[in-house]
């Protein structure tokens, strides 16, 4: 397929196909059956993935930015440095999905299913995740600056050398959660669950 070309389809079955760099902007791809299929460096800023299949599927360095991805599947994608910046992915299922390097700043994941997904570095900075299950999941060295975790479940989750300054963690499960070199300046623990003082003492707080 050409590059840069625009694509606009929805309730299609288009499993592992090839289409790096295509420009899907403001695309209607509801429902769609993309599972497996390849879009490394394509456009999908302000396109509608609403329900769609993108199981397995390879975003790696796509811009999404503003895109609709509200229950979406993209359990075990690649999304590696893609661009998710306001982006509305709640009660998305990102199970087992790489996300290292991604920006997801100012996202709504609200509910989504993070379970064991790979946020290593990622910009989740001003981020909705109230209530969304991050059990078990990589946030090493990740931006999580004032993200909202509010009711959230991070049981086991690895937040080492997190930014975690003026994040609300009300409500959260933090059970056997990972914090150490974690910066907590101005972090709401109010409320937090599970949390013990050997998980706070391996923080940093500079404040």
């Amino acid at each position: 397929m050409d590059e840069n070309k625009k694509v606009n389809t929805s309730t299609s079955c288009l499993r592992e196909a090839n289409f790096s760099r295509v420009n899907f902007i403001g695309a209607d791809l509801i429902d769609a059956d993309l599972k497996g299929s390849h879009f490394e460096g394509a456009n999908f800023r302000e396109a509608n993935l609403e329900r769609a299949d993108l199981e397995r599927a390879n975003f790696r360095e796509a811009n999404l930015k503003w895109t609709n991805l509200r229950e979406t599947n993209l359990k075990g994608a690649d999304l590696r440095e893609a661009n998710f910046e306001g982006a509305d992915l709640e009660e998305t299922d990102l199970e087992g999905a790489n996300l290292e390097g991604a920006n997801l700043e100012g996202a709504n994941l609200k509910g989504a299913n993070i379970k064991r997904a790979n946020l290593k570095e990622v910009n989740l900075k001003g981020a909705d995740l109230n209530w969304a299950t991050l059990r078990g999941a990589n946030l090493k060295g990740a931006d999580l600056r004032e993200a909202n975790f509010t009711g959230a479940d991070l049981k086991g989750a690895d937040l080492i050398s997190t930014n975690l300054d003026g994040a609300n963690l009300t409500w959260t499960n933090l059970d056997r959660a990972d914090f150490d070199g974690a910066k907590l300046d101005g972090t709401n623990l109010k409320e937090a669950h599970y949390l013990t003082n050997d998980q706070l003492s391996k923080a940093k707080f500079t404040a």
